[in-house]
């Protein structure tokens, strides 16, 4: 017969309870019986018995009862076979227990254990000592069994690693009078600093039972590290346990825990170590503020995400123009190398610093990197410094026109002297100059300092009481090399030397890379930062996290860190967000794989292992409730018996069941999944086949014309191209759906009707999803014989366009895809010859901004006063159906090619604009 325990015995005092409720039971007699008023009934029932008891039947009243005791003693937590040996007797009890933040998920089993062992050692009436590894502080001295039970019922996990070294010198202090006879190590399973001394510690203590409680952890996992790089991010995750193939879903949340991305990562047997792959765009990815592993409640399965992980948006722009021949001498080359898998770059267009500069703040870059530029525009200069105020950072660098510019530029950090600096030249007695080592100070403080790094030239700073603080990099003499200063929310950053390599082999080295990569990360907490006396950028503690892996405001007694270099988890740094809400600092509580390697027990050390109190026993509280549901389902039963509620006429059942049936024939018909809307068919004939569309004026000749003509050009794209066309199909702009079309063919008619709002508006968005409307005027003959007068129809076309946003347009240049998209064209004619084809403009000569975009490099619209139509069209026997002005069937030839041009430019967007083929092609022809 195995042993019995339970979870919770206090809850066994409850049976006393039970001769009350036998008693309250006994007194409540069962429920009376109903009759139905009528006084005949009344008469018909004056001779009955009455046969109701005064009291509860003696077989329900002892179902109740059982009833009772199963729920009490179910509530108590009865198991059988517990995983805990009784202590040794006629000594003290000793429980070191790990309070981490990889207990957390089992944490109330741990403390179940501790509880048992406990009340046991009070039973026995046996001092206990309770030491907790990751409180600041331990106690470990003998006490009252209460006042331990006490302290574990207020433990909770930390958002801390196990810190088990300082418990050994705890638990020897206390222990010089009494050693314990049972000693208990209550562990998370994960390796700590110091655990060979912590585990000799207790080996010394000489206890006569050592146990080893919870050494299996298959719920330590964390998350390790995270990357974002240009085009995704990696997130690294780590197990304690290697047995078996694991699948974790790490989910990527913004601030306010909403789910924007996720990713699985997978365990092979025996790694411990994985890494999965989030694909996601980069602004998409700037907002992700943490990472969690979804099923998991623990401090070390969250990754916190700061603005180092976000890629910023860097502005380049450099002093020098024409680079593009040797790139190596490019300033901003190296630059570009050293920043491009961190960050997105972006250049100007123009050199005229007066407008690019402008332009490119109002593109909210992070930081502008300005490569030898020496004297600036005012209109530069001042955009340059309100950015700076409102937070930017900018970084310079020297260069021959730095060199010559006014010291006293308010956008250098330092006053400079006039000229550079030349070492180890013929006219130079001082040697080229290696790096010194970081102050402390400085963001590259933790940075090895380089080594094989020399510089040649430099531009000096006049020397103050100041320079000293602002400095960030000195030269072996003492010359600084980086120097910055806060102006504003901002901050202003400056090297000495130049941004390639003619004056240092600076940035030809990885070093070069981790400092502006360091600028990059620092450009928006240390704006956030303070100062302290020794000169320090500290950041607030702002949001924590707990050991359940959630972020609270409850700083506690969570110290500043550093805003430069790297913190560690500690009791006075807790993990979480140090900064404020404009910035911050993440200080994450897993850094490393190391950091959740297996504790590992020395093979001379004598100890028994066990599992938690309930772990390999059978808890018979689910069998107890069940067997409680079962009496309650007969307390029911018996009580509806006794209450007549099975004495009902078959007449009302038989009634209910008609009534149900009834319901039953005037169901509602559901709708199919199969079933179609009006109009659907209609739309599914037009998905067969590309279709040219022509919009519905209304007038019967011109839709007859429109309809012929189109029909006139898909039988020769049918009979001299690959393209097969459906049918023309006429299009009700304010009804009929129009992304079917890849163009509209809009005969202008000033006699039509005007298109009302909604039809414009559904043209507009038609042309912004990518699709082209075609305008034709088809007064190209009138304009010819006016007398400077717009005709009807353009004046009905102004009217159409006045309310879409259109982009700038222009007469199609003789480098324009429709110039060679199928034919070799120079002119567009229909049946006028006279009228340009206008489409949208170039984006170099139209606002880049501008609201309708084209797709794939395809207009959203084209205009023309040629009448295409009017050439195309044909009758049944495929003869032309109008004469051209001027009478030239080669005209007519040359408006069906124009056409054949406009439906291969629709259809396969400007790749013949791209001229990386052409020296093959040459090739071939032998050119």
């Amino acid at each position: 017969m195995g042993a019995l325990a339970f979870t919770a015995p206090l809850i066994l005092t409850a049976l006393i309870a039970l001769p009350l409720i036998w008693w309250l039971l006994r007194l409540t007699p069962p429920r009376p019986e109903k009759e139905v008023f009528p006084p005949f009934r009344i008469l018909l029932a004056l001779g009955k018995r009455e046969e109701t008891p005064a009291t509860t039947p003696w077989w329900l009243l002892l179902l109740r009862l059982v009833l009772a005791g199963l729920i009490i003693i179910a509530l108590a937590g009865p198991l059988l076979n517990p995983n805990a040996a009784t202590l040794s007797s006629g000594g003290p009890l000793a429980i070191v227990f790990d309070n981490s933040w990889a207990s957390a998920p089992a944490f109330d089993r741990r403390r179940a254990t501790a509880e048992f062992l406990i009340e046991e050692a009070r039973d026995k009436d046996l001092p206990v000592s309770l030491v907790f590894t990751a409180d600041e502080t331990h106690d470990a001295t003998f006490g009252s069994a209460s006042d331990a039970l006490t302290r574990l019922a207020a433990s909770v996990p930390r958002p801390l690693p196990a810190v088990r070294g300082s418990v050994i010198a705890a638990l020897n202090t206390a222990f010089t009078d009494a050693k314990p006879s049972t000693l208990a190590f209550i562990t998370d399973g994960v390796a700590a600093a110091q655990d060979q001394p912590f585990l000799d510690g207790l080996s010394a203590l000489g206890a006569s039972d050592f146990r080893v409680i919870g050494r299996d952890n298959p719920d330590a996992v964390a998350l390790t590290a995270a990357a974002n790089t240009s085009d995704q991010m990696s997130v690294t995750a780590a197990r304690l346990d290697p047995a078996g193939e694991q699948t974790l879903t790490v989910s990527a949340r913004d601030m306010q825990g909403h789910i924007l991305a996720n990713t699985n990562i997978v365990f092979k047997p025996g790694e411990r170590s994985a890494e999965g792959l989030i694909d996601a765009p980069f602004e998409l990815r700037n907002d992700f503020a943490r990472l969690t592993i979804d099923g998991y409640e623990t401090g070390g399965a969250v990754r916190l995400l700061d603005d180092s992980f976000k890629r910023r948006s860097v502005g380049l722009i450099s002093g020098e123009v024409g680079d593009r021949s040797q790139p190596l001498l490019s300033p901003l080359y190296y630059i570009t190398r050293a920043l491009s898998p961190y960050a997105n770059l972006s250049q100007p267009e123009s050199n005229d610093l007066a407008t690019s500069i402008p332009a490119m703040i109002q593109t909210g870059p992070s930081l502008i990197m300005l490569a030898d530029i020496g004297r600036m525009p005012g209109a530069a200069e001042q955009a340059l410094t309100q950015w700076i105020e409102r937070g930017g950072t900018l970084v310079r660098f020297a260069g021959p026109r730095l060199a010559t510019a006014p010291g006293d530029d308010p956008l250098i950090p330092v006053t400079l002297r006039q000229g550079e600096r030349a070492l180890g030249g013929s006219m130079s007695w001082a040697t080229p100059q290696p790096l010194d080592v970081y102050p402390e100070t400085s963001p590259f403080y933790g940075l090895k300092a380089p080594e094989g790094v020399l510089v040649n030239r430099q531009v000096l700073a006049e020397p103050s009481s100041e320079l000293q603080s602002m400095t960030w990099a000195n030269l072996r003499d003492g010359t600084p090399l980086v120097t910055a200063k806060k102006l504003g929310n901002g901050r202003i950053v400056l090297f000495h030397v130049s941004a390639e390599s003619s004056w240092s082999n600076l940035p030809l080295s990885g070093d070069f890379v981790e400092m502006l990569r360091r600028i990059v990360q620092i450009s928006s907490t240390a704006a956030q930062a303070t100062t302290t006396a020794e000169g320090k950028m500290v950041l607030p503690p702002f949001r924590m996290l707990t050991a359940k892996g959630t972020m609270t405001t409850e700083k506690g007694l969570a110290k500043p860190i550093e805003a430069i270099g790297q913190t560690r988890v500690s009791f006075a740094n807790p993990p979480g967000l140090y900064g404020s809400e404009d910035g911050f600092q993440a200080l994450n509580l897993v850094n490393s794989q190391q950091a959740l390697a297996p504790i590992r027990l020395p093979d001379n050390l004598a100890y028994t292992e066990s599992g938690f109190i309930g772990d390999g026993s059978m808890s018979l509280k689910p069998w107890l409730l069940s067997a409680a549901v079962l009496l309650a389902l007969a307390d029911t039963f018996a009580m509806l018996l006794l209450g007549g509620a099975f004495a009902r006429r078959l007449g009302a059942t038989a009634a209910a069941a008609i009534i149900a049936l009834g319901f039953a024939g005037i169901a509602p018909d559901y709708a199919r999944a199969d079933d179609t809307k009006p109009g659907d068919e209609q739309l599914m004939a037009r998905l067969d086949k590309t279709h040219l569309g022509y919009v519905i004026t209304g007038e019967a000749e011109v839709d007859r014309i429109s309809e012929r003509g189109l029909a006139g050009l898909t039988d020769y794209l049918y009979y001299r191209t690959t393209l097969e066309p459906g049918d023309p199909v006429g299009v009700d702009i304010a009804k009929d759906e129009l992304s079917v079309f890849p163009i509209l063919y809009w005969p202008i008619s000033s006699t039509a009707s005007m298109p009302s709002e909604k039809a414009i508006s559904r043209i507009d968005a038609y042309m912004r999803a990518g699709g082209t409307v075609l305008f034709d005027t088809r007064d190209q003959f009138s304009a010819i014989s006016a007398t400077g007068s717009v005709s009807p129809n353009t004046e009905r076309l102004r009217a159409i366009l006045a309310n879409i946003d259109i982009p700038p347009l222009e007469a199609v240049p003789t480098d324009h895809v429709l110039t060679k998209s199928f034919y070799l064209l120079k002119s567009y004619p229909g049946r006028y010859s006279g009228s340009p084809l206008w489409v949208e403009a170039s984006t170099s000569k139209a606002d880049p901004n501008r609201p309708a975009r084209a797709g794939d490099g395809v207009t959203p619209i084209m205009i023309t006063g040629n009448d295409f139509a009017g050439a195309w069209a044909i009758d049944d026997a495929g003869a032309p159906l109008l004469p051209l002005v001027p009478p030239d069937e080669n005209q007519r030839e040359m408006a069906y090619r124009t056409g054949v041009n406009i439906m291969m430019y629709m259809l396969t967007g400007n790749y013949k604009a791209d001229q990386v083929h052409v020296p093959a092609l040459l090739e071939r022809l032998g050119q």
